[in-house]
């Protein structure tokens, strides 16, 4: 592989890897902020906060990758 290739490829495996990490620490977040309620919903008791954390982590994986690939784009076009 040369150079500029492992350099995309860093970058977006970091990104995701961020993204992961943080889809999944606000989603963890948001399931035990819904549990603390004084009113707590239907909604937020049927909900398994593992799942949903799945669910953030996958969303932030593909944010992640969306953001290193259009950052890349970018800077291709100005060189």
């Amino acid at each position: 592989m040369d150079r500029k290739i492992k350099r995309l490829l860093l970058l977006v495996v970091s990104c995701s890897v961020t993204g992961v990490i943080l889809g999944g620490t606000a989603s963890w977040a948001e399931s035990n902020l819904c549990l603390q309620k004084h009113t707590v919903t239907s909604d937020c008791l049927t909900q398994d906060p593992i799942q949903k954390t799945i669910q953030g982590m996958s969303t932030g994986f593909l944010a992640g990758a969306g953001a290193a690939c259009g950052a890349a784009w970018q800077l291709r076009r100005e060189d």
